[in-house]
């Protein structure tokens, strides 16, 4: 982890889940199987309503590393939220994968000519986005520490 947390920095990360997480937003609505897209159906919705949870994953992250704060229950409660968007982000690399697979059932019909190259891109993505949150779990843990709030109160000394 030493060499990959080097390459990887906190900083690196964060930006790269930003940026992966507004492409992946737009591509949410786009229709892979008519090179269109829909803003009317409640299910391209899903992914812009968790993406802002986990921006605010991401701003709580800097936040806590830049000013040197220890990890509260706040916190902890949106990282644990951030563990349940991560199933959904590995639903989606399931789902993408189904698609980019059905492609050799649609043969004979007309499909766009960026079904292959955008289903690859948005599987792709979904990667990305998986292996760098559980990347900014690991430097969470690393930078800001662990969840021990028994002798959390015991330890703060406010006449310091």
């Amino acid at each position: 982890m030493g060499i990959l947390g080097k390459i990887f920095s906190w900083k690196n990360v964060n930006l790269i889940i930003f940026f992966t997480l507004l492409v992946l937003i737009v591509l949410n609505f786009y229709g892979i199987y008519t090179n269109r897209f829909y803003f009317l159906k409640p299910d391209n919705f899903i992914i812009p309503v968790l993406g802002i949870i986990h921006f605010l994953y991401l701003y709580v992250i800097w936040f806590k590393i830049r000013e040197g704060e220890l990890p509260d229950p706040k916190m902890r409660n949106l990282e644990y939220t951030v563990y349940a968007i991560l199933i959904v982000y590995l639903f989606k690399i399931y789902d993408s994968a189904m698609v980019m697979g059905s492609y050799s059932q649609f043969q004979e019909h007309v499909l766009p000519s960026a079904f292959r190259p955008i289903s690859i891109i948005t599987l792709i993505l979904y990667i990305l986005l998986a292996s760098m949150t559980l990347l900014s779990f690991w430097h969470r843990k690393k930078l800001i520490g662990l969840y021990k709030f028994d002798d959390y109160n015991s330890n703060l000394n406010v006449w310091q």
